[in-house]
């Protein structure tokens, strides 16, 4: 069951008394977290605010969803976190409130503390370790706490762009719509070891969001199957929309 931590997150309670990790959160790391994390989101910010966002193909659609819906499914490639997570964190003023999965670790708790300051709510799990409990907490946060949890379906391990069936089976489950979105930007680093996208300072950046996707109350494993290769195929279609964008 999930109720709400302290901070203001959602934290899953299985976890206040097991992680994956033998570490502990010391009074030592707590402290070197409270002033890191400011650091850290300083640096995003002004990372964000160095690039600018020139276009936004289909804003239509993330307004349907937001008016329509009390929360929905937003659905990226993990490589796209850095503009697709900070558009849907702008939308604050009209109701949106968005989510993260965040590693139930000591050391998840550093990005825990940054998703926070950054005004998102916190889910604490794993997709990779725990996925029928995280699955559950994301229904949890989705129906009775009206948060938009935010999903990458490839996730942070991969494989690179193939869409995992969470939020299909997530979405089926609360009856609550996938928005799919990309982004792409006119010069970017790519992280090595996941191809993580981030935009040289003062790039240009353009995002593309596909019409809300929804997901009937039965779907059989052919079904699922055949979602998953068109919402792959949507995901890769915006990338090239947004790419497109920038001319």
């Amino acid at each position: 069951m999930s109720d709400r931590d302290p901070d203001g997150g959602l934290r899953n309670t299985l976890y206040r008394t097991r992680t994956r990790s033998g570490r502990r959160m010391t009074a030592a790391r707590r402290l070197l977290y409270r002033l890191a994390v400011p650091l850290a989101v300083a640096i995003v910010r002004g990372w964000w605010l160095s690039c600018r966002i020139v276009r936004i193909e289909g804003a239509e659609h993330l307004a349907q969803a937001i008016a329509g819906h009390p929360s929905f499914i937003p659905c990226y490639w993990h490589q796209h976190q850095l503009y697709c997570g900070k558009l849907l964190l702008e939308q604050r003023a009209r109701g949106l409130t968005v989510g993260w999965l965040v590693s139930p670790s000591v050391d998840g708790e550093f990005g825990a503390m940054m998703a926070r300051r950054a005004g998102a709510i916190v889910i604490r799990g794993s997709s990779s370790h725990t996925g029928a409990q995280a699955l559950r907490d994301y229904y949890q946060a989705l129906v009775k706490e009206r948060v938009s949890p935010i999903i990458t379906p490839d996730g942070p391990h991969g494989p690179r762009f193939k869409f995992k069936p969470g939020a299909i089976l997530l979405a089926q489950m609360s009856q609550r719509p996938m928005l799919p979105m990309a982004y792409a930007a006119s010069r970017a680093w790519l992280i090595k070891w996941d191809k993580f996208v981030i935009p040289v300072p003062f790039s240009r950046i353009a995002i593309a969001i596909g019409p809300p996707r929804h997901v009937g109350r039965v779907i059989d494993a052919a079904g699922l199957e055949r979602m998953q290769g068109e919402m792959e195929g949507e995901l890769k279609r915006l990338y090239q929309a947004a790419r497109a964008a920038l001319g």
